[in-house]
């Protein structure tokens, strides 16, 4: 099983919306994912609700079988859509996907 963890820092104001209000649009599409993308095992969204320091705005936690899948949900359409959407909104993402 492979997890698939990434964090995002969203800017104060971008795509017509403030930062709070990018977060609930992020999430959306990002749930949204493990309906379109058959090799979703699991997938979670949060928003963080601490704002401190080192917070980050928003967490995806998604679950797969093999590395193949991930690279199957990386190239799908759905997926390069979302990532499109996250590039107009975010200043800073970061990463990590390791066997569980």
């Amino acid at each position: 099983m492979i997890r698939h963890v990434v964090m995002w820092t969203l800017f104060e104001s971008a795509d017509g919306h403030d930062r709070a209000a990018n977060a609930v649009r992020a999430k959306e599409k990002l749930l949204a994912l493990k309906d379109k993308v058959p090799v979703v095992r699991s997938l979670e969204v949060g928003v963080d609700v601490l704002r401190s320091e080192r917070s980050y705005d928003l967490c995806l936690l998604a679950s797969f079988e093999t590395l193949a899948d991930l690279a199957a949900y990386d190239d799908h359409p759905a997926h390069r859509e979302v990532a499109e959407f996250m590039k107009k909104v975010r200043e800073k993402a970061v990463s990590v996907d390791f066997e569980v």
